[in-house]
């Protein structure tokens, strides 16, 4: 999962968060950005590259917690602008419907997810995104890759936590079985 500083009131300190954390789940969305040919076929695959406290660098997908009273289309929106900037141009749905909903656990094997932080519930999408997108915050970088590099074991071994997982996942979703 991933975290950015939050400015907006009534937002938890690191102190609060850390104790919500261990005792109840937390909510996220999720959204693994596509380019779409004129038919809606997926294309290309947009990851993210992200480097952890420690110094080391991972792919990942978009991904951040729902604000309270914060509706989930619009935190996917916000995420979706946080990571990949505000020319981005998404295409989400006024009603959005994820294609799977990843548990991440502190335990790992529970399920293929695995936060050691917490117990998170994320909702996934997968996106359209038609605009110029530029990597921003803590994202580094951004590559688009075609469905079968995506679902590569090489390309998964750069990813943490299940994400690659979700990735196969969402591809199989619209059709790019492994």
């Amino acid at each position: 999962m991933t975290e950015t500083a939050e400015t907006r009131p009534g937002w938890f300190s690191d102190r609060e968060l850390e104790s919500i954390r261990g005792r109840m789940p937390v909510m996220y969305v999720q959204a693994v950005p596509v380019r779409v040919d004129e038919v809606g076929e997926v294309t290309r695959v947009g990851l993210l590259m992200r480097a952890t406290a420690d110094g080391r660098f991972h792919r990942s997908v978009v991904s951040g917690r729902v604000l309270y009273h914060e509706r989930v289309r619009d935190a996917l929106l916000r995420h979706l602008e946080k990571d990949l900037g505000p020319v981005a141009l998404p295409r989400v749905p006024a009603s959005p419907q994820p294609f799977t909903v990843a548990e991440y656990f502190p335990t790992p094997g529970v399920t293929p997810f695995h936060d050691p932080r917490q117990h998170a519930v994320a909702l996934a999408y997968i996106v359209p995104v038609a605009g110029d997108c530029q990597p921003r915050q803590d994202a580094l970088d951004l590559v688009w890759l075609t469905p079968e590099e995506a679902a590569d074991p090489v390309v998964g071994a750069e990813m943490n936590d299940g994400q690659d997982v979700l990735v196969r996942q969402a591809l199989a979703h619209v059709g790019h079985a492994p």
